[in-house]
């Protein structure tokens, strides 16, 4: 058995609660690695990344490359003498980097491998309606995504769940395999599995403003799937247009209402106490909305303050 020198790569809340697991465990890390701090919000104000504050607190030694090829960098790590690096939730390592310690790189990959490869794995499993999903970890190799796996563990998607809650239930359940995981390595007796490549892969590209905005036309659970599949972040949105007004609209939470109507799918109703907007076979209620220059509110909250036109449509 060979002692295991660790050093972890990671940026978001995701990859901190790996990071904590790991130390907790009593391994030893030798170095962390987070993105370069970055101006955020209205103040430019700099912000820490996630695992770089949880590294500060515990007086981990920390590296903030801006350039993984960096010559002063590469010297740097290699002076750290780890045997293996963890990633989670970071960028793509040049082979420099993840082929540099002598047991390997391994990155955890919050899906069922090799469906979702890419950025967004959590969201679209929601988004896309499936009823499991779970987290794999494998060896780093030059690809995105595709290295030789070492472990699979699923779990069930609820049927409201939203992207927030899966993160987190995924988070608890990737630690436990991460600490699996090294105690294979450490043990020498990991049996890798080759992903098979087939045409019907899910992928899981990256959130942008176009595949988070809602079209009213996709059918009333598929609009549903995308709410649940956004919430909390970056948030599903659409344009209301209200007599001379636009109005863009972040929605956090909804109910699908199986209903059989005559309006106009896009028509916005509002009364005293529910907002929904009409699709086919039935309504999306909107529950939990954010308006313009607002902060996230109940749209009975909201109702109490704002009121719609009658001709009013969701774009």
């Amino acid at each position: 058995m060979e002692k295991l020198r660790i050093v972890f790569m990671g940026t978001p809340d995701f990859a901190v609660g790996i990071l904590d697991s790991i130390l907790k465990n009593e391994y030893e890390v030798v170095g962390v690695i987070t993105a370069a701090d970055k101006p955020a919000g209205r103040g430019q104000k700099i912000k820490y990344s996630a695992v770089k504050e949880y590294a500060l607190a515990n007086n981990l030694n920390l590296l903030q490359p801006t350039n993984l090829k960096d010559e002063d960098f590469i010297a740097e790590l290699h002076a750290l003498n780890a045997n293996l690096q963890v990633v989670v939730a970071f960028r793509m390592l040049p082979q420099v980097v993840w082929a540099m310690p002598k047991l390997g790189t391994f990155n955890l990959h919050a899906s069922l491998l090799p469906d979702y490869r890419g950025a967004a794995p959590i969201n679209w499993a929601i988004i896309n309606g499936d009823e499991k999903t779970g987290v794999t970890t494998f060896f780093i190799d030059d690809k995105i995504d595709t290295g030789a796996m070492i472990l699979s563990r699923e779990l069930n998607i609820e049927a409201e769940e939203n992207a927030g809650s899966l993160h987190d239930r995924l988070m608890h359940l990737g630690a436990d395999t991460v600490i699996e995981t090294l105690d294979l390595i450490e043990n020498q007796k990991v049996n890798l599995t080759v992903q098979k490549e087939s045409h019907d892969m899910k992928t899981a590209n990256k959130l942008n403003k176009d595949n988070c905005k809602i079209d009213w036309n996709q059918s009333g659970k598929s609009i549903s799937n995308l709410i649940r599949g956004l919430s909390p972040y970056p948030s599903a949105w659409f344009i209301l247009h209200d007599n001379e007004k636009e109005l863009n609209i972040k929605v956090y939470e909804s109910k699908w209402i199986e209903d059989a109507h005559d309006f106009k799918t896009g028509s916005f109703l509002a009364d005293k106490n529910t907002m929904k907007v009409a699709v086919e076979g039935g309504y999306i209620q909107l529950l939990s909305l954010q308006l313009p220059g607002k902060k996230k509110m109940s749209s009975r909250d909201i109702l109490n303050g704002t009121t719609f036109s009658a001709d009013a449509m969701a774009r």
